[in-house]
């Protein structure tokens, strides 16, 4: 496929120099975001690449209280979660593994050099969300490290207005939600403030649960050098039935915390932007396998990761090039992996060239990066994109893209199971395709993709007695098709909105000759989303969202979440029901599921 993107992308930009028309494109009807990106930022409607929104006024009407949960409606987002409230899940794109997806935070990398299954820890309370930004495919020479089939980006909230929200919630298995969240503005200064605390008994044996958030956003020097703050908190104790080893393991528990504390400035002078980051990412880890014997096996793990990039773009009459600069140290405390460190310089520079009145733009990039263990890695891509007409946007890219094992891969070891010093890093290059459809109050995206991804990590032995060595043997193709439509509509005088997601994968697994393997590819082959918000009077709103998937081990489910909102003046009251039908499925590790639940909330805002 990668020689037909190749020829593809050569022929738009063939076509588009052919072309002699004077007519530039009109202005789209439907309002823009601006997608954040490190260095050059774009309009949804100019990137040659798959990205989704979600935005704060849809957060807020779809009825869920946290991004684990919210991200699982989006189809392409494979969200395996391990019980309720998001306390633990694992985060895919694209058929990729958790190791393999990269989150940002006001563009600030989370990645987690001890193990990918710890990603998710870090998401914020939906309160202080601005919006979510998805960018699937290969973002390597964009962002670096782990962004191997995509991205997320938890942008914080920007308008920090005078406000005091208090939310309490109860429901299913004894949950209790406990949220406030203050902010003040002014001209030169606003400030944010959240705190929540959310508990629960669980919906089976050893699955209780308590997370404490903190969350803090300063914006200062507004009218002269911007300066922005954020410093994030989450600790989660929980009880893990099943949640690793085998489903049988039922006494298992987990303590993590996570926090990251961030500096950042937007600076512009004349054509140039500017754009500094200081950060500190802090995370731990105690595992138990039996909750009231930490003697029989503990695993304590801490992990320091300091960072400083400084990003620019400058635009001229040749379009507009981007460059940038980040360094990193990772370091690791651990009584099983040992203490170990990271150092890691990433050069970034792309360009993107405008031809044929705007119509046609052509961004090549790559990034360059030294890890003091793993040496020097490239990532080269290109970018492509074609307006044929005013609305409708043929858009293309291909990328190379690795990912360096964690020290888990490396050093863990067990009685079962051993890492290795020797591992490569895994690699694979991508292509897709795509059409965007933009129009008034509608919005219809198709992409074909492939990746040929070799050096997998494998977990294999050569007996049954033998331990389970990390080992570069996997090489697998994965091809997909994605589709997603969403509208607006009045309906009698109200607003409402309709999303249709679908994506198909197929991964063809090379063979190999092992004995045992404890390799396993579980993609959502099928994974069908629709998602409604009607506007029912001025006061009430529901929502419902509808999930088909199936993976090829497993036979298909159906999950029909809905919620209802009414708001009055200060006063908020919701009331979300999740799995309806009480349909029994897994998500990963055959972890079943809850059944039907629900939760009931009330909000004040002053």
């Amino acid at each position: 496929m990668k020689h037909y993107v190749l020829v593809l992308l050569m022929s738009i930009s063939c076509y588009a120099h052919a072309q002699q028309s004077n007519d530039s494109i009109a202005t789209k009807n439907l309002k823009e975001v601006i997608v954040s990106s490190t260095r050059i930022d774009l309009p949804l409607s100019e990137n040659a690449r798959s990205i989704q929104i979600i935005s704060k006024e849809n957060i807020r009407k779809v009825g869920v209280t946290n991004v684990t949960d919210l991200l699982q409606q989006v189809a392409g987002i494979d969200i395996r979660r391990r019980g309720i409230g998001g306390m633990q899940a694992d985060l895919y794109i694209r058929g990729g593994g958790f190791d393999q997806t990269l989150l940002l935070i006001d563009g600030v990398k989370l990645d987690d050099a001890h193990t990918g299954h710890h990603t998710l820890n870090l998401a914020l309370p939906i309160e202080v969300i601005e919006r979510v930004e998805i960018l699937k495919g290969p973002a390597a020479r964009i962002f670096g490290q782990n962004a191997f089939t995509g991205a997320i980006n938890i942008v914080t909230k920007t308008n920090l207005e005078s406000t005091a929200v208090m939310t309490a919630q109860i429901g299913s298995y004894d949950q209790i939600n406990l949220e406030g969240t203050l902010g003040t503005s002014n001209e030169k200064t606003s400030l944010l403030a959240h705190y929540s605390f959310k508990t629960a008994e669980g919906y089976r044996y050893n699955t209780d649960f308590d997370n404490h958030n903190v969350f803090l956003k300063g914006q200062f020097n507004k009218d002269k050098f911007p300066i922005d703050f954020i410093a994030s908190f989450s600790d989660r104790k929980f009880g893990a039935n099943g949640f690793y080893a085998r489903p049988t393991n039922t006494d298992q528990y987990e303590e993590t915390q996570g926090s990251l504390v961030a500096f950042s400035s937007r600076i512009q002078k004349n054509n140039w932007v500017f754009k500094p980051r200081l950060y500190w990412r802090r995370g731990q880890d105690e595992y138990l396998f039996v909750r009231n014997n930490p003697a029989l096996y503990r695993n304590l793990h801490i992990l320091h990761k300091v960072g400083a990039a400084l990003d620019a773009s400058h635009s001229n009459v040749y379009g507009t090039t981007g460059v940038g600069v980040d360094i990193a140290r990772v370091s690791i405390a651990s009584n099983n992996l040992g203490n170990r460190e990271r150092l890691m310089t990433t050069l970034f520079a792309e360009h993107r060239f405008l031809f044929d009145d705007r119509r046609l733009d052509i961004t090549p990039g790559a990034a360059l990066t030294h890890y003091s263990d793993f040496g020097t890695q490239f990532f080269p891509g290109l970018d492509i994109g074609y307006a044929l007409n005013q609305n409708l946007r043929l858009y293309g890219n291909i990328g190379y893209t690795y990912r360096i094992p964690t020290f888990t891969d490396l050093f863990y070891s067990d009685s079962r199971t051993l890492g290795n010093e020797n591992l490569q890093p895994e690699e694979a290059l991508t292509e897709e395709i795509g059409l965007r459809w933009i129009k008034n109050s509608w919005q219809i995206t198709a992409a074909l993709f492939n990746r040929d991804a070799e050096n997998l990590i494998d977990y294999i032995s050569e007996s049954e007695t033998d331990p389970f060595q990390a080992t570069n043997v996997r090489r697998v193709n994965t091809k997909g098709l994605e589709l997603e439509a969403k509208t607006t509509f009045v309906l009698g005088s109200q607003p409402q909105q309709f999303n249709m997601g679908y994506v198909y994968l197929k991964d063809d697994i090379k063979a190999i000759n092992i004995n045992f393997s404890r390799y396993s590819i579980n993609s959502l082959r099928h994974h069908l989303t629709f998602n409604y918000i009607g506007q029912i009077s001025k006061a009430l709103t529901t929502s419902i969202s509808f999930k088909r998937a199936q993976r090829p081990t497993m036979d298909a489910y159906q999950v029909l979440d809905a919620s209802v909102q009414w708001r009055k003046n200060i006063w908020t009251v919701v009331f979300m029901a999740n799995n309806i039908f009480n349909e029994r499925y897994t998500e990963t590790n055959l972890v079943p599921m809850p059944l039907g639940n629900g939760l009931l909330g009330v909000q004040v805002a002053f």
